[in-house]
């Protein structure tokens, strides 16, 4: 018995390729489907939509804001591929998106949510889709040269009556998803050849940057690991230990969680440069021991139901050199000050433009952005591909929204990260977790 039996009886029961042809049996059935309204959260029986996240109401509204800037920018449905943005919209979430797969969001009525047959059963498990909205693509397509699911999700969405209504305007796609690929693009292209597909400019990454407040609650657990997470990462660190176990204590506190709150898996895993080689943010461990008076940058995150809390702090196994002790001073005045500023109504370019100030007092510059818009993540990031700090951005700030704020500096041979995540209140800034803005001696 194959993979693939083990999860489809064979083509006989099946609706394939071949049959998805209007006006075939299966046909009835998508005439069905789109005369039903768009079904509620929570009104079916399934697993998922009786442990939703959030309210019915506050799926409900996501669904409306994404249907409003479609309008806005004149589409006439959308495609989705982002697995943070099919969880936003559904709640589904499992470690499928390796295999292609599609939510189709039309202008009206129900969304449609395609992947592997095999993961079809697990949607019903965590998203509050309906059966009927929920189609699996067979085992076949999965990785093969010259077809690929995309080719069969086409001819579904032609049976379930969906290609004609939506070729009265363009379709948005991701073009910038991790996870829409060029012979993904290329299967719809050649599958739907009535429709314009267009770039949707990450219209619902940008709706996602406001978050409710059920969001910010998770995000207040979320930080609680994150705390942790650190508190795990200081505790292990010390001359002769190896920057794999610091890793898997790190790991270990990101699962098990803190303070009541349970820990989901990272988008990113623990990143740790050390010594000469924290001149470069971006490192992961090897096997190598800590030596004395050598500082490691510690970047790591928490999450709570895909809700992730980023954080960065700089510990140094001794003595820290004295352009460390420099460079702590200025990056933790400089991050101080943009915390003062940032408030609703405040561009990002004026956070961008007070870091820089402070810095350019001591000689000092950052040519990198000072951070970027936080929330859901799944690998291999945990930003939101949105807002980011930096001069040339003029996003206006509104409370709601919340920031990974990265104090790094990476000089030659040497550097220093200072993070901190923040949620932008009613009245100013509020950052998730609490640790000292300074180098921390282990």
């Amino acid at each position: 018995m194959n993979e693939g039996e083990l999860f489809y009886g064979g083509d006989d029961n099946r609706p394939d390729v071949h049959g998805m042809r209007p006006g075939a049996e299966q046909g009835q059935a998508g005439k069905e489907v789109k005369a039903r309204p768009q079904p509620v959260p929570g009104e079916v029986d399934t697993i998922g939509a009786n442990e939703l996240s959030f309210s019915a109401e506050e799926y409900l509204g996501r669904i409306a804001s994404v249907r409003n800037r479609m309008l806005d920018q004149g589409l006439a449905a959308l495609i989705v591929t982002d697995p943070a943005n099919i969880y936003y919209l559904t709640g589904y979430n499992a470690w499928s998106f390796y295999t292609p797969q599609l939510l189709f969001v039309p202008s009206s009525g129900p969304m449609t949510l395609f992947m592997r047959d095999m993961d079809a059963r697990g949607a019903s498990h965590t998203s509050w889709l309906p059966p009927e909205d929920i189609v699996g693509y067979p085992e076949r397509y999965v990785q093969r040269p010259h077809i690929h699911p995309f080719d069969w999700v086409a001819f579904a969405l032609r049976q379930r009556w969906e290609v004609a209504r939506a070729s009265t305007s363009p379709v948005g796609v991701e073009m910038d998803s991790h996870f829409f690929s060029p012979r993904a693009f290329r299967a719809l292209v050649n599958g739907v050849p009535e429709w314009r597909l267009v770039d949707s400019f990450e219209l619902v990454n940008w709706i996602r940057a406001v978050k409710s407040p059920a969001e910010i609650a998770l995000m207040r657990k979320a930080a609680k690991v994150t705390t942790a997470a650190m508190d795990a990462a200081l505790g292990t660190i010390g001359v002769g230990v190896g920057q794999n176990e610091v890793a898997a204590a790190i790991s270990e506190a990101q699962t098990r969680g803190g303070d009541g709150v349970w820990g989901d898996y990272p988008s990113i895993v623990p990143l740790m440069p050390t010594g000469e080689s924290a001149d470069t943010p971006h490192l992961s461990w090897t096997d190598r021991k800590f030596e004395r008076d050598e500082s490691v940058s510690i970047e790591l995150a928490g999450v709570h139901r895909r809700y992730h809390v980023p954080l960065a702090r700089t510990a140094v196994t001794g003595r820290p050199k004295q352009e460390l002790v420099r460079l702590e001073g200025v990056v933790a005045e400089a991050l101080s000050a943009v915390l003062d500023v940032a408030a609703p109504e405040v561009p990002t370019a004026e956070l961008a433009r007070t870091w820089n100030r402070v810095l350019a007092l001591s000689g000092l510059e950052k040519p990198s952005r000072l951070g970027y818009s936080i929330g859901i993540g799944y690998p291999p990031d945990w930003g939101e591909r949105t807002i980011s700090i930096r001069t040339e951005d003029d996003q206006i700030l509104e409370a709601g929204m919340t920031f990974h704020l990265i104090g790094g500096m990476w000089m030659n041979g040497y550097g220093i990260e200072l993070s901190e995540p923040v949620l932008i209140t009613d009245t100013g800034c509020e950052p998730f977790t609490h640790f000292p803005r300074e180098i921390i001696r282990v």
